[in-house]
């Protein structure tokens, strides 16, 4: 998949989707599942793949092209693995991690590498894991550390689209 489902194409993914298209190119693939479930709640694969005996994840996560996330106990095999190639990126400004506010604990945020013009739009609109959806106003406790996933104008905006008040 070259893009997000909801969010389109994001910054640095298509650099993203090429690493890791070579990377599977460049020699024998394999498997390796964790003792956890194999599949998440959105259908998708859980399992550590490797090209010639390295680990694909773990060369993606150190070139800055990955950031660990979303990792839930039992399937924690590498994890220390994983976040030590993450802070070696980290300190070293690559990839993802050239922007200050880009690669976020909740995501990605364009908006840490250019300027998203909203206007008076500043209301937050967010879809969470379960796929509620929920609308942040400016003085809200959680407005800072929301990353939207669309911009409204208004609340009446936002309900149109399905969203409701964070403090419902």
């Amino acid at each position: 998949m070259n893009s997000h489902p909801r969010f389109g194409e994001q910054p640095l993914g298509p650099e993203a989707t090429e690493a890791n298209r070579q990377l599977i190119k460049s020699g024998d693939v394999t498997i390796e599942f964790d003792v956890g479930e194999r599949v998440d709640d959105y259908g998708r694969l859980l399992a550590y793949l490797y090209v010639d005996g390295e680990s694909i994840q773990e060369q993606l996560l150190e070139a800055g092209h990955a950031r660990v996330a979303y990792i839930f106990p039992p399937n924690t095999r590498y994890l220390e693995e994983f976040e030590n190639a993450e802070r070696q990126a980290k300190e070293q400004r690559l990839g993802i991690w050239e922007f200050e506010n880009y690669a976020t604990d909740r995501g990605f945020d364009s908006d840490g590498i250019e300027e998203t013009e909203t206007g008076d739009c500043d209301i937050k609109g967010n879809i969470t894991r379960n796929g509620d959806k929920i609308y942040h106003l400016p003085d809200s406790h959680s407005y800072e550390q929301t990353n939207p996933e669309e911009w409204f104008c208004s609340e009446q905006e936002a309900r149109d689209h399905g969203f409701r008040s964070a403090a419902q």
